[in-house]
């Protein structure tokens, strides 16, 4: 049985403005031939302020298989994004954001790893 790889990385994974979020995270996953990024990014801040980064979220999580024409750095495929079925954004920004999005990124991990490991389509 093949064993589940995983890798942080230090760098954002997703969102053009990600240069101005505090919080960044980018796990990929290794599984047989699959290749997954799991991304979170949160606690923009601009002009003096945190600011929304989508939809009312200050912090969100994105999975996508990595682009196969990137064989050094395995990013993001952006036209391959992942539906994950887990918590995947925060609607608020208080002292307890990050630890918040940590554990949110955590599960996504877990969540992608369990699914890779039944076999099941992502």
């Amino acid at each position: 049985m093949e064993e589940i790889k995983t890798t942080e990385r230090g760098w954002a994974g997703h969102f053009i403005c990600a240069n101005h979020c505090a919080f960044r995270r980018n796990t990929l996953i290794e599984y047989k031939d699959i290749k997954i990024a799991v991304s979170t990014i949160g606690s923009m801040w601009l002009n003096g302020e945190y600011v929304t980064i989508g939809d009312c979220r200050y912090y969100e999580t994105k999975a996508f298989y990595s682009d196969t024409g990137d064989k050094k750095y395995h990013d993001i495929d952006v036209k391959k994004e992942i539906d994950l079925d887990c918590k995947c954004h925060i609607e608020r920004i208080d002292e307890d954001s990050d630890n918040e999005a940590n554990g949110m990124h955590d599960n996504a991990v877990k969540w992608i790893c369990e699914q890779l490991i039944k076999g099941n389509k992502l």
